[in-house]
């Protein structure tokens, strides 16, 4: 399929040919050089303190490259691609040997100006072709990678082995098996989506795997704030299951880790508000009281929790064992499919009944008024279920922390509905 990229610069072409000119009269070899004097500035900036001549190349040196790669590219338009293959292997080739006698000089083995030389030449040939998007996006990535060489290394001689197995194994549950699952019905009433599941499986792992680090690297009492903040966009059920189950193996962290669940319960909250605003405006006006009282309660009872706790970081070595849940993961996928094919079994025995709310308020059928009511009632069972879930996994000091203000967040919510329903 094309994209709007290409079929922009097919617009491009086309004007250039109304107007009296060729289809390569519109292809220029300066954005090339703009893309080489990019990275050179970067390798320039690197090997200043060199003395003149003993680099491999500087900023003039990209910037050339880059241009070179514009030129030959525009004259492959008339010749062909052989042209554009030559010139890239001759200036591997003398790449390669100014890298040899550089290693030579100064025992410096490492290969990245040239590798960094070459993918000059790439991108100012695709800019040169009128790729100039992809060609500029990829030149700042290859920038800012060249950049940040030492917190790229920082990062990777702090990591440790049961961390790169962790992120191995998510990326195997993510990007390998995730694509290939059918995203269709299967069983009993065509309820089990193995798609579905297994996202839920990979947003748990996800979780965890984010939560450890940021743990980790900002310690205990921020580390929970800070994945509870973004978990709460995308999850909150999920970081309540995660934190929930480190606040069994160490009762000392209950308290950072209450916060981290409210924080990502009241964000939910947030969510919904903004997601009702996206779809009906009516519905933002009448919501956003009853999601604001729901919110404040629950993001006032972690300020107090934050606070409470004081300036000392609490002890998190075992939270910190594991840097991926998976098997946690696994066992939330199986609970989801029981919860799916029994969602299916109460339509088929209770009939439509059950689900024709939600079928209107999709179709707009319904009332502004009513689908608040539904919304926020809806907000308050899950607010219930994770209060239950915490209370379940963690014990009851978490379940306490968290559970109580839950249960006061959907009073409030449902009790603020009641009064804009009776002052109507």
């Amino acid at each position: 399929m094309r994209t709007n990229k290409s079929a922009r610069n097919d617009l491009e072409v086309a004007e250039a040919k109304a107007n009296g000119r060729r289809a390569t009269d519109f292809l220029t070899p300066e954005r090339g050089l703009a893309i080489g004097l990019l990275i050179g500035v970067e390798r320039g900036w690197k090997g200043r303190e060199a003395p003149e001549g003993e680099s491999i190349a500087g900023v003039r040196t990209y910037g050339l490259i880059g241009l070179l790669g514009g030129g030959v590219a525009l004259v492959a338009e008339h010749l062909g691609p052989l042209p554009l293959a030559l010139a890239f292997v001759a200036l591997a080739g003398v790449l390669t040997a100014a890298y040899a006698i550089n290693v030579e000089r100064d025992d410096d083995a490492g290969i990245t100006s040239l590798v960094a030389g070459l993918l000059t030449f790439v991108f100012g040939a695709l800019a040169a072709l009128g790729q100039v998007a992809a060609a500029a996006a990829s030149a700042v990535v290859t920038t800012l990678l060249l950049g940040f060489k030492p917190v790229l290394h920082r990062w990777v001689s702090a990591l440790e082995e049961k961390e790169l197995r962790a992120g191995l194994k998510l990326l195997l549950i993510s990007v390998v098996l995730l694509p290939i699952l059918p995203d269709r019905g299967y069983g009993p009433w065509q309820a089990l989506n193995p798609y579905q599941i297994w996202w839920m499986v990979v947003l748990i792992a996800g979780i965890s795997f984010a939560g450890y680090f940021a743990i980790k690297l900002a310690g205990a009492r921020k580390g929970a704030v800070i994945a509870g903040l973004c978990a709460g966009i995308a999850s909150s059920t999920a970081l309540t299951l995660h934190f929930s189950r480190m606040a069994r193996r160490e009762p000392d962290a209950t308290p950072v880790l209450a916060t981290g669940i409210l924080l990502a319960c009241g964000t939910m909250y947030l969510r919904m508000l903004l997601v009702a605003g996206l779809i009906n405006a009516q519905l933002l006006q009448r919501l956003w009281a009853a999601a604001a009282v729901m919110a404040a309660l629950v993001y006032g009872t972690a300020l107090y929790y934050w606070a409470s706790a004081g300036n000392e970081e609490t002890r998190a070595a075992a939270p910190l064992e594991n840097p991926l849940e998976l098997r946690a993961a696994l066992s939330f996928g199986a609970l989801l499919a029981v919860i799916m094919i029994l969602g299916e079994a109460l339509k088929a025995w209770l009939g439509e009944a059950g689900v024709l709310m939600l079928a209107r308020m999709s179709r707009g059928d319904l009332a502004p008024g009513v689908a608040v009511t539904g919304l926020v009632t809806a907000a308050a069972a899950n607010s219930l279920l994770k209060g239950a879930m915490a209370a379940a996994i963690g014990g009851r000091q978490v379940g306490l922390r968290v559970g109580v203000p839950l249960l006061a967040a959907s009073a409030g919510g449902l009790l603020s509905v009641w009064c804009l329903t009776t002052s109507v």
